[in-house]
């Protein structure tokens, strides 16, 4: 049993070594880990091996394993009382493009102020190295104010979460049995709002397909052929047409079968939120949600499935004007699932719709380019129950459950491969402008994200 005067000592450890944290955070931060580049390969070595350096120096045993492309770092803690925990998080960042809107050099890290806070300004500072050394930051403490850690802790950090993680899922599989656990912590979300500490128990799955509409072997003249011969662009508008309704909701048969309404409370809980639904919209320069007319618009995101129109090319689109009917015609799109849905059978009943408004002297290919299922953490797990108190304890203020409208697919890789649910606890904010020039992470985001952590592990040894 982790008791309020071990917690309040482990919090102090906290607090009294900020600094060095930062300084172990500026460390990491100037280390230029981006995965994506071939020419930074020797970065993300150097990341991952100082990584498996400090958690081996914190009593973890700790290495920098080998892929096909740049290291996953594991790590695992001694045996202890009480759940086993794995955390994850990504030491790989974004390219830096386009440098001349960086106002300093995003690789030497910097505090500064902005709109009266302290932020930490550096590529990576909150996509994901800082938010991964809050949960390490907390581990250290507990070292140093009790000589041990609450519960058995492992970790995996990976290096290719921002160039498509690929090399992940094999990498689990084939270590399943070692990195078994009871559940999975991921550090790569943000808060609801500056004061709202929240955990994402939601994440919508994804399918998409492309796909290419040909007719004649040939592009056509279209005072030659108009009439006579078939357009793509028109069979392909007519498939894209047909895909919703006039009320927003998606058309293909059978594709709410399996979808659940969220609970009541939860519904509730979300509707307390004080999301302004004008204002969101408004940001985008828009004022009407497009939806199910039925939903509210966090319902839209987070709970209710959608399809979306990504890309269309079809016949002449550089400038000037060129009367053509083209020969081939083509599409990207995307499905957004929740909970219940079957990426495979909303596939299927999506290219058998297409395929039932091929007309005569057309054909359809389909390239597929992924697919995962939603995950949904049950709302009445001890573990969530536990990690919401840590929070709300440390902020003072309910801990909320949210969803996310994204898809994170480690989460499902714990799930299909491991058999885990993952709490997504994050304490970044909206305007941290990661994957932009002058990414940052609010300073009270790196010190009570440590003291976080603190409590959510001794509210999970409880």
């Amino acid at each position: 049993m982790t008791s309020p005067a071990t917690i309040d000592t482990v919090l102090t450890a906290v607090d009294q070594g900020l600094d060095q944290s930062l300084e172990r955070l500026f460390h990491l931060l100037r280390i230029k880990s981006i995965s994506t580049d071939p020419a930074y390969a020797s970065e993300c070595r150097k990341a991952a091996g100082w990584l498996a350096g400090e958690l081996d120096a914190l009593g973890f045993s700790a290495s920098a394993r080998p892929t096909p492309g740049h290291p996953v770092v594991v790590a695992h803690g001694p045996e202890q009382a009480g759940p086993h925990v794995l955390f994850y998080a990504h030491y790989d960042v974004q390219p830096v493009d386009p440098l001349n809107l960086w106002d300093t050099d995003p690789f030497e890290p910097q505090i500064r102020e902005k709109d009266g806070r302290k932020v930490i300004v550096a590529r990576g500072a909150s996509d994901d190295k800082g938010q991964m050394l809050t949960f390490i930051e907390a581990c250290r403490a507990w070292k140093a104010a009790t000589g041990s850690l609450p519960i058995r802790i492992s970790m995996m950090l990976e290096g290719e979460e921002e160039s498509g993680g690929k090399n992940l899922p094999p990498f689990m599989a084939e270590h399943a049995e070692e990195l078994k656990a009871d559940i999975a912590l991921v550090c790569d979300t943000d808060m609801w709002d500056r004061q709202t500490p929240s955990i994402t128990t939601m994440l919508r799955g994804l399918v998409a397909d492309e796909i290419e509409i040909t007719a004649a072997n040939k592009d056509l003249h279209s005072g030659m052929f108009g009439n006579a011969a078939r357009n793509p662009n028109q069979v392909l508008a007519e498939i894209i047409a047909s895909l919703r309704a006039p009320d927003g909701s998606v058309t293909l048969p059978g594709f709410y079968d399996d979808v659940a309404e969220i609970s009541p409370d939860l519904k509730a809980q979300w509707a307390g939120l004080g999301f302004d639904e004008k204002a969101f919209l408004g940001e985008a320069g828009l004022s009407v949600p497009a939806g199910e007319q039925d939903r509210s618009v966090l319902e839209m995101l987070w709970a209710r499935p959608t399809c979306e129109i990504n890309g269309m090319i079809g016949g002449y689109t550089g400038d000037g004007f060129k009367t053509v009917i083209p020969a081939k015609a083509s599409a990207k799109i995307s499905f957004r699932l929740v909970s219940g849905q079957d990426p495979d059978k909303i596939r299927k009943a999506f290219r058998a719709h297409v395929e039932s408004m091929i007309p005569p002297d057309c054909s359809v290919k389909f390239t597929p380019h992924g697919g995962s299922p939603a995950i949904t953490v049950p709302a009445d797990g001890e573990h969530l129950r536990r990690a919401l108190k840590g929070l709300s304890d440390e902020w003072n203020k309910p801990a909320v459950i949210t969803g996310s409208g994204g898809s994170i697919p480690v989460a499902g890789d714990f799930k299909r491969i491991l058999g885990l649910d993952t709490l997504l606890i994050g304490f970044a904010h909206v305007d941290d402008q990661i994957h932009s020039p002058n990414e940052k992470y609010d300073l009270e985001s790196f010190h009570r994200g440590i003291r976080s952590w603190v409590r959510v592990l001794g509210a999970l040894a409880q």
